[in-house]
């Protein structure tokens, strides 16, 4: 075979369903990563850095910070470093670990550790098998509101695509319990169907009710047996939570379904979620909670990522033990985050690993994270109603302590946003990010916005703006020279949806009037509160133009740089209703 290594590199495994016609049952093609290491086969592995602790909430010597994995990683055999790490071995994990002691790490090579792994490991994602989705309608109720015929036929095919994400454990390619199965997985196997996002993700979402419940079971399974839901379905997250959005789902599920009988199960596990978050992530001074993740290592399925960012051959700063084992725990925080990685919690942003350097996840308390637990408190205090009125009543409570603190560290009346409380500065970080309608979608409506149609709107003014400035939904943040996906120009769907629902929470008198204009010589920046966004308008990112002027972009400043307005909506909008107000015309987009 012709240059090896480069055909190597040019094979991507994926995973691929298609769905029989008249079943709601994918065939499931599984075809996983071939090795592709950037060296040649020949080539000696690089010399290594000193090996971080062992992480004693990881299980395991294979799928865990260590010597096996740093060299895998380091030997560079995938692209992503999350390929290994979801392979579950083909051999007992005591043999694994007999075969790669016979290498001397000085001296092996690339091929050698591709070779070990094709000999001791089997292919990612065999240990999901696709699942039939019961009672699923192509046709659901919610199309008959849509009238468009093109966003009716799309959003009928979107919906199709859940009958080709419903995953179940494979029972049959589970690995005995470690330390004496004939395997090792890293795999948290799950008792009931589930969702995948898709892609290098193989762990669970969700959608439609009788899936929803099995969801929620899942989730509560994983409570039981860790006290919180790990950020995915691998041994290699047990040391970090999702956000706390469980208590959310429980009750959105019984609101619109009406089964209260999975509350026996549920509700005590919320408290117990809850009790996890306050012993865990809860800063005792503010009892407010923060992203803290016990980790002084790379992160498994990101390791070599990690790894780099400590040992950046391009930096000529070494970080000494402890700012290194510090880092790490930055990093992995910053991964229970969800916003991995973002300027927002960088001290100082910057593009690549100077950036990430300065990450500090733990010194701040996010907004996003506090509103989430508040509005928790307040619909589990609504879920046990007169059954528990004692809890009831706790729940809320506490549920105003978290309030109060919102709005007094992280709500700023001038600039009419919310923004992180940094306890390194002791005072509010200035980066505006969509975490600013966090606390009005989940029900915290400062008294400034109650205040005035015009400090309501001013709230939703950098949506104004990006809706008629840029071709595109509103961005994470507005700085775009980090390259980091939480930041400009990346959008997220949920964030969007957010963004939305807190539209929606703002009451209907104070949305009356028609979307405020600025002046002629002015752009919608002019509209957004002095200070807001902590950036002037030239600093903002560009619009670039396609076409003929492809290598251009769109008038940064002044009433030529709000090229998407159209006609009182925009060009990424719906079509404008007379006599609407500013809300409801913020909404088409």
């Amino acid at each position: 075979m012709e240059n090896y290594t480069k055909a190597l590199i040019a094979i991507i495994g994926t995973t691929t369903t298609t769905t029989r016609p008249g079943t709601a049952v994918p065939t499931l093609t599984i075809s996983t990563a071939v090795a592709s290491p950037s060296a040649s086969l020949g080539a000696t592995l690089p010399s290594q850095a000193q090996l971080p602790p062992s992480q004693g909430w990881c299980i395991g010597q294979i799928f865990c910070a260590g010597s096996l994995l740093q060299t895998v990683n380091v030997a560079q055999v995938y692209t992503d470093p999350k390929t290994f790490v979801d392979k579950p071995t083909s051999k007992s994990s005591q043999q694994v670990l007999a075969d790669f002691s016979n290498f001397n790490l000085s001296t092996v090579t690339e091929g050698q550790i591709v070779n070990f792994v094709d000999s001791d490991f089997l292919g990612e994602g065999l240990e999901l098998e696709a699942a039939a989705l019961t009672n699923f309608n192509p046709t659901p109720a919610f199309l008959n509101n849509v009238t468009d015929p093109l966003l009716k036929a799309f959003a009928q095919t979107v919906h199709g695509y859940w009958t080709q994400l419903a995953r179940n454990t494979n029972q049959s390619a589970i690995c005995d319990e470690y330390p004496g199965g004939t395997c090792e997985s890293s795999l948290i196997p799950l008792n009931h169907t589930f969702i995948i996002p898709g892609g290098r993700f193989r762990e669970q979402c969700s959608q439609l009710y009788e899936t929803v419940n099995a969801t929620l079971q899942n989730f509560m399974d994983e409570i039981e047996g860790f006290g919180f839901i790990p950020n995915g379905g691998r041994i290699y997250y047990l040391n970090r939570s999702q956000p706390p959005l469980f208590i959310h789902m429980v009750y959105d599920y019984v609101n619109v379904t009406g089964d209260t009988s999975i509350l026996q199960r549920a509700l005590p596990l919320a408290e117990a979620e809850l009790a996890w978050w306050a012993n865990n992530r809860t800063i005792e001074s503010y009892m407010m909670a923060h992203y803290a993740v016990n980790n002084t290592a790379p992160r498994p399925e990101s390791y070599l990522t990690d790894y780099l960012v400590i040992h950046d051959p391009t930096l000529s700063t070494p970080l000494t033990d402890s700012q290194a084992a510090e880092l790490y725990s930055e990093l992995a925080s910053g991964a229970e985050t969800t916003w991995d990685y973002s300027s927002r919690f960088e001290a100082i942003p910057q593009l690549g690993n100077p950036g990430l350097r300065s990450l500090n996840v733990k010194n701040n308390i996010p907004i996003c994270l506090n509103s989430i637990l508040y509005r928790a408190r307040i619909l589990l205090s609504e879920l046990y109603g007169t059954s528990n009125a004692t809890a009831s009543s706790t729940h809320l409570q506490v549920a105003a302590g978290i309030r109060a603190g919102i709005l007094d560290l992280l709500w700023d009346p001038a600039k009419l946003a919310f923004y992180d409380f940094n306890l390194t500065s002791n005072a509010r970080n200035d980066i505006f990010t969509a975490a600013t309608f966090y606390p009005v979608w989940n029900g915290i409506i400062p008294n400034e916005i109650l205040a005035s149609q015009s400090n309501a709107f001013g709230y939703f003014a950098a949506v104004n703006l990006v809706v008629n400035k840029y071709n595109g939904t509103v961005p994470v943040t507005f700085i775009d020279w980090t390259g980091l996906q939480w930041d400009a120009p990346n959008s997220w769907p949920p964030l969007q949806y957010i963004i939305m629902q807190a539209l929606r929470t703002i009451p209907s008198n104070l949305t009356t009037n028609g979307l405020p204009t600025p002046s002629s010589d002015q752009s919608t920046y002019d509209l957004v509160p002095a200070g807001q966004l902590a950036l002037t308008e030239a600093q903002l990112p560009g619009q670039p133009l396609l076409g003929a002027q492809a290598n251009q972009n769109a008038t940064a400043t002044g009433p030529a740089a709000d090229i998407n307005k159209l006609s009182g909506t925009v060009v990424n909008g719906g079509n404008a209703t007379a006599g609407e107000g500013w809300r409801d015309t913020l909404r088409l987009f």
